[in-house]
């Protein structure tokens, strides 16, 4: 592995994830990002304990835990406020899970993320957007907007869910439509009254849409995520501006809670949510897809970066015991790709049970939900939380 130099695209979750595990054993890494730096880009997401696994083995623990929000609870309320169920979590998920459940603003996460490669000796290169890919024997030529293009003996792309390797080099299939929306954005918690939304997520169900709130930085903001079933085609880039009034007609009626919050909303995003169909395969040769480039999510799991932080781990781990680097990313797919899918058709599933229209089946649900017990509805996610990649089984 110390032989061979390693090139990533994108310096989101998964690319600085697989930079990390890569140069703490020992490989030399280039990393390309087209950003000119790491700023305060996106907003809230979420780390389950399996993510938090792989923060560790990082060493970046510490860390990380310094600017982590650790929710008490998922509250489940319907779209009045009602309480529909309570899980807790906090010391309930170390526990049950063997770590945390975390929470940050992406810039925060991204910042200890890089720090922790460059402290590995990770080369990182801002600035290089990638116009386009193409393969050169068993390596691939990448050919940058505005510098020299370069030609690498082993890729990982790391590109995104609009990543140019998988089109060029994986015939990635068209992504459809799924007939969901979702806003997100960020409102000052001293916008709102005190405590509205305490240490916890909150999750509103309605007719045909959602919304999931919790806190950031200490209290000091409040992330939000709003999905909405509607006909209308939308982009896939989570960057893009909308009329915040959109965003507040489409929740009018909701509970005190949900009409407060957005009303304080100066600034907010929309994007369409795709599908996109499993891949046939993630490597060829010595080029490798990892995380939203091979296996993009829906956000009903909150499992988008954490998959990403497992794929790298697990990148560094496969190609460290391999003989070589083709034999070693196949590993890595084989590896990951049945989890990743599980994970990917879950997240697909989950949009119905937040978004049933008729009040009849939804109140039905609701109570079957009210009768089970908080323990058993948050054990049916020990197959995902409880899972550690770097455990070594």
């Amino acid at each position: 592995m110390t032989d061979t130099k390693y090139t990533i695209i994108g310096a989101g979750i998964g690319g600085l994830a697989a930079a990390i595990a890569l140069a703490q054993k020992g490989a030399t890494v280039t990393l390309f990002e087209q950003a000119k730096v790491l700023g305060e880009v996106g907003a809230g997401l979420q780390i389950s304990p399996n993510g938090v696994a792989v923060l560790k083995s990082f060493g970046l623990y510490d860390a990380a835990a310094k600017l982590a929000n650790c929710p008490d609870a998922i509250v489940l309320r319907d779209y009045r406020g009602a309480s529909v169920t309570r899980m807790e979590l906090g010391q309930n998920a170390v526990r049950r899970f063997g770590n945390p459940y975390w929470q940050f603003h992406r810039a925060d996460l991204l910042s200890v993320l890089a720090k922790g490669a460059l402290d590995a000796g990770v080369d990182i290169k801002f600035n290089h957007k990638v116009a386009n890919i193409t393969r050169n024997g068993a390596g691939a030529l990448i050919e940058f907007e505005e510098q020299e293009s370069q030609l690498v003996d082993c890729l990982i792309a790391a590109d995104g869910v609009r990543s140019k390797t998988r089109s060029a080099v994986f015939d990635g299939h068209e992504a459809t439509f799924t007939g969901q929306v979702a806003w997100r954005g960020l409102v000052s918690a001293d916008k709102l009254p005190a405590g509205m939304f305490g240490n916890e997520t909150q999750v509103f169900m309605g007719k045909g849409r959602h919304l999931v709130a919790y806190p950031l930085r200490g209290g000091s903001m409040i992330n939000f995520v709003a999905v909405e079933e509607r006909k209308d085609w939308t982009d896939e880039g989570w960057n893009i501006p909308d009329d915040p009034a959109n965003l507040r007609a489409a929740f009018s009626g909701w509970c005190q809670p949900v009409e407060t919050l957005l009303a304080a909303v100066d600034h907010t995003f929309l994007w369409g949510l795709f599908s996109h169909p499993v891949l046939a395969k993630w490597s060829d040769g010595q080029v490798a897809l990892l995380g939203d480039a091979c296996h993009p999510m829906l956000p009903f799991l909150a499992q988008g970066a954490v998959m990403g932080l497992e794929d790298g781990w697990v990148l560094a781990d496969a190609l460290e015991k391999a003989d070589d680097i083709p034999t070693g990313l196949r590993a890595y797919e084989d590896r990951r790709k049945d989890r990743a899918t599980r994970v990917q058709k879950s997240a697909a599933k989950n949009a119905w049970a937040y978004h049933l229209r008729m009040p009849v089946f939804r109140d039905v649900a609701h109570a079957i939900i009210k009768k089970t017990s908080p323990d058993r509805l948050l054990g049916k996610f020990d197959w995902l939380y409880g899972h550690d990649v770097t455990d070594g089984k």
